[in-house]
């Protein structure tokens, strides 16, 4: 970047949710755009640097540049980007292409939902939403050494969590239509295609079509979702038995029994549970790179 002779200050996080507040600052004080350097959950508290508390975007027309080094690399995986963390070379193409793209509107979700302290919150994410089984293996996995890298790290995340999770009763509206009542083991609400470390919960999915891609693992026992796992891989899950799948912008979610606590996981994050209301907002974003 010096090279080409363009201005930029660099900040580092100290500490969770710092991402948020330095971009908040940042945008506030009237930066042009946002280049991330990090993993999932870094840029998703970036994503959230973007908005204000209540929603309301910062500023409509700067952009964020992702460079992704991180555990997951799930929304990397959607741009079919490299991983920065690699190699010298892979920083340096990424940082290029930041540079050279040109800006384009993509889609955020925004979820209220209740937090780990039980108030009432809201928040951004640029990847997925789920919850159920995710919501779980969220806590396992960054609660554990990062040492054996995100595929791994998530994939004994999941089976840790899978075997020791009960599935739970939800209530699910999609765009205003009649609530149906179903068993999940995880249901998620998906803006781009990956999640848990490459699993390919969502592989129709687009981030600039303006709505969710909204797919469950519904009613099935250990033994179904042991035998839908190479699928979640190959991104081949979608018409398999057990598996739902449909489009919406807005999702309503709440536990059937208002004593369950089931657990969110937003972008590899682990903020609440529900109930949740999750909406796309189309091209609320611009992406470089």
């Amino acid at each position: 970047m010096r090279a080409r002779g363009l201005e930029y200050r660099l900040v580092l996080t100290d500490r969770a949710g710092h991402a948020t507040s330095l971009v908040r600052q940042a945008l506030i004080a009237g930066t042009s755009g946002i280049a991330v350097v990090g993993g999932d959950g870094t840029l998703n508290e970036a994503t959230n640097g973007f908005f204000h508390p209540d929603g309301k975007l910062v500023e409509t027309q700067a952009w964020l540049g992702p460079i992704p080094c991180g555990t997951g690399g799930d929304f990397r995986k959607t741009l079919m980007h490299a991983d920065a963390g690699a190699t010298d070379a892979a920083m340096e193409a990424l940082v290029e292409r930041m540079i050279t793209s040109k800006v384009r509107p993509i889609d955020v979700g925004w979820l209220e939902l209740v937090g780990n302290d039980g108030s009432k919150m809201g928040r951004a994410f640029l990847n997925i939403a789920s919850f159920g089984l995710g919501g779980l293996v969220d806590r396992l996995v960054n609660d554990s050494p990062k040492w054996m890298g995100g595929t791994g790290a998530f994939l004994i995340g999941a089976l840790r969590a899978a075997s020791r999770y009960q599935n739970q009763a939800v209530r699910i509206t999609v765009d205003g239509e009649l609530a149906r009542e179903t068993t999940i083991a995880n249901l998620a609400v998906a803006n781009g295609r990956f999640f848990g470390g490459g699993m390919q919960i969502a592989p129709r999915a687009e981030i600039d079509d303006g709505l969710f891609d909204i797919v469950g693992l519904e009613n099935v026992d250990l033994a179904q979702q042991l035998r839908l796992t190479p699928h979640l891989y190959t991104g081949t899950l979608l018409g398999k038995k057990g598996v739902s799948y449909t489009r919406g912008r807005v999702v309503k979610a709440e536990p059937a029994n208002e004593n369950d606590h089931v657990l969110l996981d937003v972008d590899g994050e682990a903020p609440g549970r529900l109930p949740a209301r999750f909406e796309v907002r189309a091209g609320a974003l611009h992406l470089r790179g």
